[in-house]
């Protein structure tokens, strides 16, 4: 298994940059996404002092008694946000396959307001669910707020890069992004103490469903895979100071399969190790409402978009249901 130079994007250069030298940047990284839409962001502005407070705590939260932890748990199936224990999810399954849950457990957690306005019932049952919040440790709920702020804020901005990339205005999307069903998720890899069941890993193969991801990995872990254009699974490292970033379905589906939404998974330890792992990830997701239809600059003169437009939350909902055990 090859483990090719993974691309890294300097964020803050590209906000700096000339508007033709952002057009060869973003040449760049419409490159990587017809690729594999995998690349990591650096010089991406998020005070370390927010990302280290919210990693401390979610563990602080992992490491507590699992009694303790079932206090926040989700309240009843298919319920977006709070706890979700070991073994009760198989994203594989998204894709229609048919393996046993994953070895993982999360803490999920939605939108921190409710816009104006918002009446949609599915919307507010779902997407604008309350978070059920842990009691411990102290601090949880402010430095997960802090986070999820801040990465709401760099989604935004990543979006100007993908807008760029594809020979749209920088703020193409920003219409779309003003009311974000996002959710954050902390995920624990526990220690393997026992074999898995035959079929079983960490986290199985699927894509994300929305228009990206940012994956804060645990430094020095290993475990994360996608599918090379060449078919094969590569690993993908965790690099110093810098977020992971893949592109999701919807955002393929948005560039008529231009860019890849491409499969990965988190594998078990190596034969006798028994690792922990942990990681942070924070899936964008356009407004509620917003009509996602494939874009015209995506499209050669006379070709038929691939795709009908479909509403971004209720399009969310059907792909989150299908994972639920």
């Amino acid at each position: 298994m090859q483990n090719p130079t993974f691309p890294v994007f300097d964020l803050g250069q590209f906000e700096k940059a000339s508007p033709e030298e952002k057009a060869a940047r973003g040449a760049e990284v419409d490159r990587i996404c017809r690729g594999t839409g995998f690349l990591a962001v650096k010089n991406h502005g998020i005070s370390q002092a927010v990302i280290d407070a919210a990693w401390s705590k979610a563990r602080a939260f992992f490491d507590l008694p699992p009694e303790q932890k079932q206090r926040s748990k989700a309240p009843y199936k298919g319920y977006p946000y709070g706890y979700l224990g070991p073994e009760l999810e198989a994203l594989a399954k998204s894709r229609n396959v048919d393996t046993p849950p994953d070895l993982k457990e999360s803490f999920n957690g939605g939108p921190l307001s409710v816009p104006p306005g918002m009446s949609d019932p599915e919307a507010l049952a779902f997407c604008y669910a309350e978070t059920i919040w842990p009691e411990a440790p102290d601090g949880f709920i402010h430095a997960w707020k802090a986070y999820y702020a801040a990465l709401e804020d760099l989604a935004l901005r990543i979006m100007r890069v993908f807008a760029t990339a594809l020979g749209l205005p920088e703020t193409y999307f920003d219409t779309y992004l003003d009311a974000p069903i996002s959710a954050l998720r902390a995920l624990n890899y526990p220690e393997q103490h026992v074999a898995p069941k035959p079929g079983q890993i960490r986290a199985g193969a699927h894509t994300d469903y929305g228009s990206l991801t940012i994956l804060l990995p645990q430094a020095g872990s290993r475990g994360l895979q996608i599918v090379t254009p060449g078919g094969e699974w590569t690993e993908v490292p965790p690099i110093a100071g810098a977020f992971v970033i893949n592109i999701g379905d919807l955002m393929a589906r948005w560039t008529n399969d231009r860019w890849v939404s491409t499969v990965h998974r988190v594998v078990n330890p190596a034969a006798g190790g028994r690792d922990r792992r942990q990681s942070m990830a924070f899936f964008h997701q356009p407004n509620w409402d917003a009509e996602i239809k494939v874009l015209d600059a995506c499209l050669a003169d006379g070709e038929p978009p691939k795709y009908g437009p479909v509403r971004s939350g209720p399009y969310l909902m059907a792909k989150f249901k299908a994972t639920t055990k």
